[in-house]
């Protein structure tokens, strides 16, 4: 089954808060949709969002800065 999240229900999942989901989601950095006015999160989406973030932010730790040059 494909669960689908309310803000809260991603607020507590994520850990972080309201506004911080509302920034990423109205800068289309997080996966979202709307019903009505209401925000609604996949949870496999967010799941594999949380994947890409994670590979991404190692890379950076693999001496390159976040542009993807190499640190010298």
């Amino acid at each position: 089954m494909n669960k689908i999240l309310s803000l809260n229900e991603l607020v507590e999942y994520l850990r972080v808060s309201k506004s911080t989901l509302y920034q990423l989601s109205e800068a289309g950095k997080i996966p979202s949709f709307k019903i009505g006015k209401q925000l609604r999160f996949r949870k496999s989406a967010i799941d594999k969002w949380i994947d890409r973030e994670e590979k991404r932010k190692a890379r950076w730790g693999k001496g390159k800065t976040k542009k993807g040059e190499n640190i010298k």
